[in-house]
């Protein structure tokens, strides 16, 4: 009578133990879903940070221009102006896409010459609100992108000194 008692207790054990393990695999489940979402976060608000720098970098580029404004032709140049004879750095390094896979920025041309940056990605933005006045056309974008950083003719370079030496 004793053997058949200790079968049962080991039995309800290993039910126990059961769930608890079902309990913390749910918990690790929703935990990897929050950093997953999380780490999305992260990623668009690198994403609005590099493409923020590259508009600027573009528009000190056009506002620094010898003779008639004019758009770069690659984004290196941004790196290092060749149409200076001492180096004239508009951008301090060159960003990645965050939210593609290589990396590799969309250019947005006009007549061979580089007006802005947008993401390859098409997957469906997490924020879609609540942007800046500069980011307005954003709001309310279906994917990455629709997120168009260009410079127009005319557009100020939004920032100060103080931040144009911080790239």
């Amino acid at each position: 009578m004793v053997a058949g008692a200790r079968c049962r207790q080991r039995g309800v054990t290993f039910l126990a133990l059961l769930f608890a393990v079902a309990i913390g695999a749910i918990a690790l489940a929703g935990s990897g879903a929050l950093w997953q979402m999380e780490s999305r976060r992260e990623k668009e608000k690198e994403l609005l940070f590099a493409g923020e720098a590259y508009r600027r970098a573009i528009a000190s580029y056009v506002e620094r221009s010898p003779g008639a404004p004019e758009y770069p032709p690659r984004l290196a140049d941004l790196l290092l102006d060749p149409r200076f004879p001492m180096p004239v750095r508009h951008l301090r390094r060159l960003y990645l896409d965050p939210m593609s896979r290589d990396g590799k920025w969309q250019e947005i041309r006009r007549q061979d010459r580089i007006i802005g940056v947008a993401s390859s990605a098409i997957e469906t933005p997490i924020k879609l609100g609540d942007f800046p006045t500069h980011q307005a056309d954003f709001e309310g974008a279906s994917r990455y992108s629709e997120w168009r950083f260009i410079h127009a003719a005319g557009t100020p370079n939004r920032r100060g000194a103080a931040a144009q030496r911080a790239d």
